[in-house]
């Protein structure tokens, strides 16, 4: 028999953070992840403070940005690497409104930290009005930051690649492992969850494309029209990504594939080459606020769920609120409560 403090049940940005909260703070866990490529894996890893239709920011922005760099800083400690890529979003403008929008509101107290009011023009991309940087803004390299995490953690032999059975848990007990804490990370696999299956999480399809360009920009950032292009490395670009709120069957929809296509003809006049095409479901809740918090009755036994399209924001931030409210009783926000849905 193996004691535990903690289970952690699925392995992207949710369970993820919570474990590196449970490394900072010397507790004992194993992780169950069936090592499948989750919406998490495949997301593009965008730090960005601002919602890039309207010129706003959102609940948290600048507090949840800041704690990523900190926590990134720290998990480089022990992977070796920090993931947070240094490159600005730059927002194509598409007309001189747009552009005049942006500069009223970068006088704005509550977007003068992250609207750069001076404008600037970008190489081998259509942007006759120009674009806007957006200040503290980065992304994340995804595909090594989970790589590097998971493979860390298996070397601990605290990761278990294998499909977790909720029918094998018997009070604190899983197969033959005894647990203080159980923490549900499981994204849209929530619904296949006894316990937590009823919390309202609406899948939310995104695609994006794995793209070679004839000609890249001279400079790297990320740049923003109606998705997002950025390097990958210095091969392809990252081109996307959609979102969907109607649920289809678990294969690429063609249309959307043709959609990225042609938004992304509409500003690079270049040939591309399309390498892949991938899609994951977003966990989403209607009030765009992530779910935390113990089951009604199994009160060991925790959810954290509903990322959202901010998966590695929210993911990071709320992963310490968790923790806090687990080992020292801290008050949840009612605000991300699991407790608003059962009023």
């Amino acid at each position: 028999m193996k004691n535990v403090d903690y289970i952690i049940v699925g392995g992207g940005y949710a369970g993820v953070f919570f474990a590196h909260q449970l490394l900072q703070h010397g507790k004992s866990f194993i992780m169950y992840s069936e090592g499948l490529k989750s919406a998490s894996h495949i997301s593009a890893g965008i730090v960005n403070p601002v919602v890039l239709k309207k010129f706003t920011t959102f609940w948290l922005a600048e507090e949840q940005i800041d704690f990523l760099s900190q926590t990134m800083a720290e998990i480089a400690i022990y992977t070796g690497k920090n993931y947070l890529v240094n490159e600005r979003i730059h927002r194509i403008f598409h007309d001189e409104s747009e552009k005049e929008l942006w500069l009223k509101k970068s006088q704005t107290e509550e977007l003068r930290p992250f609207l750069d009011p001076c404008f600037e023009q970008l190489d081998v991309v259509e942007n006759p009005f120009g674009t806007g940087a957006v200040q503290k803004s980065a992304r994340v390299n995804v595909d090594d930051f989970f790589t590097d995490f998971l493979k860390y953690l298996s070397e601990k032999y605290i990761l278990i690649n294998e499909r977790f059975y909720h029918e094998s848990i018997s009070g604190d007990q899983y197969k033959d492992v005894k647990f203080k804490n159980i923490v549900f990370c499981e994204g849209m696999g929530v619904r296949d969850n006894p316990f937590f299956c009823d919390i309202p999480v609406i899948p939310n399809k995104g695609h994006h494309l794995k793209v070679q360009l004839e000609q890249k920009p001279t400079n790297r950032y990320t740049i923003k029209k109606k998705h997002f292009l950025f390097p990958l490395n210095d091969d392809f670009h990252y081109y996307g990504g959609t979102y969907d709120p109607n649920e289809r069957e678990n294969e690429i929809d063609d249309f959307k594939e043709v959609e990225l296509k042609e938004s992304l003809v509409a500003f690079y006049l270049h040939d591309f080459k399309t390498v892949e095409v991938n899609y994951g479901f977003r966990p989403t809740v209607k009030d765009r606020r992530p779910i935390l918090g113990h089951h009604p009755e199994h009160l060991n036994y925790f959810v954290y769920n509903g990322l959202g399209a901010r998966g590695i924001l929210n993911g990071c931030y709320f992963a310490r609120e968790l923790f806090e409210h687990i080992e020292f009783g801290k008050d949840l926000m009612p605000e991300v409560d699991v407790t608003r849905f059962r009023k």
